[in-house]
């Protein structure tokens, strides 16, 4: 799940005295990046967001064991998805609405499961389609002024505040400045009310769990568990101790927070190389079927001179294909147990569900990419030199245009053949590839490429670097141009499932999609091996 914290919001206080527990505004702006808690960028598009079916929980920071409201109504605009909640006539609804009435919590977040998605060059994940499964109230945001909660009405029973009992109130007389020479006397500082004669109570230090879930809420609760536990141990030192050495952290391994810094270290690049230069199509009648029919002409008409007058015209039967295409399921499922769930920081599950997804989108370009190399036809042999490479290139070009007149567009390759691309030298040293920039002319200019990016274009051709391909793979083709695609990828993205396991409890989640491949037209597919 997607939990994007939206914007501040403002607040106006119900009249009259009928409580009033409702609140309005933004909680998505569209077109606008933002940041994730696991450092992913996105951007929703305009009606990615549902406005029918279960309506959102109302969460306080994303908790679902903290719910104080429910969502009532989603309405879709151009500019963002606009919504109505109610606040829960509970304990920690009334405290929601204080902290929003003092400006404590002025925010509102997003939690949603993407269904259809894409990512553009530079990483972002834009979303065309999600599930929107809750809203919280949430201190800080990302969208700044661009998403904010309009209006909150709010009117609420204002218990009287208690009287702490075990808090010992210093008087006055003990806070005049230093330079005093006469201190009062002891009797006139010692209240004589039996509340604050009381002895103050001892303070218990917290077990590791209580330490835990202090950290885990965060705020007010964890600073002031800290301090009782500072307070604690400096009345616990005696002149003996001090006497007997310092105090180090090797001492006190029970008592040291450990924090954690995100967003995650994430080793892999979620791109799809392959997948983007072929473009992803529909699935036919929305996907419902196993299969499905893709025709070609094996035979064509034919148009020819005529021999002589009446005499009969050329006639061929066209003659096509039907060539059934099935679908391949890829699918990733894990298990969470609700301590890991519920203890994490940052959470777990979150990290968890977007590594899966990231791996689907890994899996499938590499099923793309396999079946591209299966459907390749070879076109010669490279021997490594710069004169060879131009005639297996042009020799792989008269090959796709025998006959049909289409030309190639894209040049396939492994990260290996591309760092010999990018190495290729004349007799003289020159790059043969250079890269040309900021206005700069270059020498033996057959196409341009830099080490800080894979978009170069040996030769004219789109080069797409894949590290899903097989060592010393090079594939010339025509993708991406809807008339005359030699190779057509087919996915339909189903997106994640989740259960709960009372038995273990636990929660089981499973991401999953349908890919399908077609070499459409198998003599525009050409390969060039190594010697």
């Amino acid at each position: 799940m997607i939990k994007l914290i939206a914007g501040e919001f403002t607040l106006d206080a119900a009249k009259g005295d009928a409580p009033r527990r409702t609140i309005s505004g933004t909680a998505v702006p569209y077109n606008v990046p933002a940041t994730v808690s696991d450092g992913t960028a996105v951007i929703f598009r305009p009606g990615s967001l549902p406005v029918d079916g279960k309506a959102p929980r109302l969460f306080m920071y994303h908790d679902a064991s903290m719910p104080v409201g429910v969502v009532t109504e989603r309405v879709d605009t151009e500019q963002g998805m606009l919504f109505s909640a109610k606040i829960s006539a509970t304990s920690l609804g009334n405290d929601a609405l204080v902290m929003a009435q003092d400006g404590t919590i002025d925010q509102v977040s997003v939690g949603v499961n993407p269904v259809k998605f894409s990512y553009d060059e530079a990483g972002t994940m834009i979303i065309e389609a999600a599930d929107w499964t809750e809203l919280s109230l949430v201190p800080i945001g990302a969208f700044g002024d661009m998403a904010n909660i309009a209006t909150v009405a709010a009117s609420i029973h204002q218990e009287p505040e208690e009287v702490v009992l075990n808090e010992e109130v210093v008087p006055e007389q003990e806070i005049e400045p230093m330079s005093e020479v006469t201190a009062p006397a002891v009797e006139a500082t010692i209240p004589t009310a039996p509340i604050f004669a009381q002895a103050k109570k001892e303070f218990v230090l917290p077990s590791a769990g209580e330490y835990m879930a202090a950290y885990h809420i965060g705020g007010d609760t964890f600073s002031n568990i800290n301090k009782a536990v500072a307070e604690y141990t400096a009345s616990k030192k005696t002149a003996l101790q001090a006497a007997a050495g310092d105090v180090l952290t090797t001492d006190t391994p029970g008592l040291l927070p450990v924090p954690v810094l995100g967003p995650l270290v994430q080793d892999l690049n979620f791109i799809r190389p392959v997948v983007e230069a072929l473009g992803a199509r529909a699935y036919p009648d929305g996907g419902a079927s196993k299969t499905f029919i893709r025709p070609t002409i094996t035979t064509h008409t034919s148009v020819a001179a005529q021999a002589n007058e009446l005499g009969a015209a050329s006639a061929t039967t066209m003659v096509i294909a039907s060539n059934s295409i099935s679908k391949t399921t890829l699918a990733g499922q894990v298990t969470l147990s609700v301590q890991d769930i519920d203890f994490t920081s940052p959470a777990a599950m979150q990290l968890i569900l977007n590594d899966l997804m990231g791996e689907y989108m890994i899996a499938s370009d590499n099923f793309a990419a396999d079946n591209l190399l299966t459907a390749a036809n070879s076109s010669g042999v490279w021997d490594g030199t710069v004169a060879d490479l131009l005639k297996s290139v042009y020799d792989s070009a008269v090959d796709i245009s025998n006959g049909r007149n289409f030309t190639p567009t894209h040049m396939f390759v492994s990260p290996d053949v591309w760092g010999q691309l990018g190495q290729l030298a004349d007799t003289t040293g020159r790059p043969v590839f250079p890269f040309i920039g900021a206005g700069l002319t270059g020498q033996n200019a057959l196409g341009n490429a830099t080490a800080a990016s894979w978009n170069g274009n040996p030769l004219g051709l789109q080069l797409v670097v894949d590290s899903n391909f097989a060592a010393k793979t090079m594939i010339i083709t025509r993708v991406g141009q809807g008339s005359g695609d030699a190779f057509e990828f087919y996915e339909s993205i189903r997106g994640l499932m989740s259960v709960e396991v009372p038995a273990t409890l636990g929660r089981t989640m499973s991401f999953h999609g349908y890919v399908s491949t077609f070499a459409a037209i198998g003599g525009m597919i050409r390969k060039i091996t190594q010697a």
